[in-house]
């Protein structure tokens, strides 16, 4: 079969093509620079597409002859850094996803696979985690990154009440891993802390989970993922003081023993935030990301263990390849 795969240089769209390509698919990779996506794929894997999330019809005939699509492109890394991103999150994680599946449709393709995220899912009432039925909770609101994906996740519920192109739905935890080209929030918190920029312990935690877990998760999702359904791809629930301790044992570096209350988090984030508008470069932490870790939302993944055969890698695995990857890349 032939895939059609959105954010072909991303975190997950780089490890989905590899995991793709393992099972004999072709791919086509939508790509924002060709010139970031030859050195992703040196050896012309994949056939490439120029093209953005903001103008869907500019690459839509592209679409046409392939089978599946894998929609992992969103408005993502951009988000946490300062500025006003609602209009910009509409656009492209929302109106942008419904105009690539009605593409996809009139295009022939038999199945989509949309990735949204486990942001979505809140606490349940009685404070255990929550799982595909939960409802989002004030954080999936607050944050306008996930209330772009709960969204557009009511805008998929409506375009198959209407239309014909099954969709499902993977909802990833705080993916980690090889691959990490941008990089995303845990490869630059693998590269800071190697630097000894991490000033001290987060009071919080998040479900960590190996980027290739997902992909994996996708590729599976095609032929045993039900239209109009979610499967969270979560991992475990890891504090952040574990995942510096992991950081730490696979690095050698020596993590930070001092913990930072939260309210002094926040206001130095907004500080790092305020000093990245003056400048012009990127908040080393956001406002933003300390109350996601904050939050300690936690998340189940059952049912993808049951239906699509999802199996978690140890952490300990994925630093250790993550770093490896890391060092042999070009600076």
């Amino acid at each position: 079969m032939k895939a059609f795969v959105t954010g072909a240089t991303g975190l997950l769209g780089s490890n989905l093509v590899a995991a793709l390509l393992a099972a004999d698919y072709e791919v086509k990779g939508l790509v924002r620079s060709l010139e970031k996506a030859r050195r992703v794929y040196p050896n012309d894997e994949i056939e490439l597409v120029s093209g953005d999330m903001s103008d869907v019809n500019a690459f839509a005939a592209s679409l046409k002859g392939c089978d599946i699509l894998f929609h992992t492109a969103a408005y993502f890394r951009e988000y946490y850094q300062p500025g006003d991103h609602h209009a910009i999150l509409e656009k492209i994680n929302v109106q942008g996803t419904i105009d690539l599946l009605l593409a996809a449709e009139k295009s022939g393709l038999r199945k989509a696979i949309y990735i949204s995220s486990s942001g979505v899912i809140g606490m349940k009432p009685d404070g255990n985690p929550g799982d595909e039925s939960t409802l989002p909770d004030e954080h999936s609101t607050a944050n306008l990154y996930f209330a772009s994906k709960v969204g557009a996740e009511l805008a998929i519920e409506r375009f198959l009440k209407e239309r014909m192109l099954p969709v499902t739905m993977i909802l990833p935890g705080w993916m980690w891993g090889p691959g990490d080209w941008a990089p995303t929030g845990s490869g630059q918190l693998v590269m800071d802390f190697q630097q000894k920029k991490i000033p001290g312990i987060i009071d919080g935690g998040a479900t960590v989970v190996d980027v290739r877990d997902v992909a994996r998760a996708c590729v599976a999702a095609v032929e045993r993922g039900h239209s109009g359904e979610r499967y969270i791809v979560g991992g475990p629930f890891l504090d952040f003081a574990e995942i510096l301790a992991m950081l730490e044992k696979v690095t050698g570096v020596p993590a930070p023993k001092r913990r930072i209350p939260f309210p002094v988090m926040v206001a130095a984030a907004a500080v790092s935030q305020t000093w990245s508008r003056i400048t012009g470069n990127s908040s080393l932490i956001t406002v933003e990301a300390v109350k996601t870790m904050h939050a300690r939302r936690s998340v189940v993944s059952d049912k993808a263990v049951r239906e699509l055969n999802v199996v978690f890698r140890p952490f300990e695995e994925t630093v250790r390849d993550e770093v490896a990857w890391f060092r042999i890349q070009p600076r």
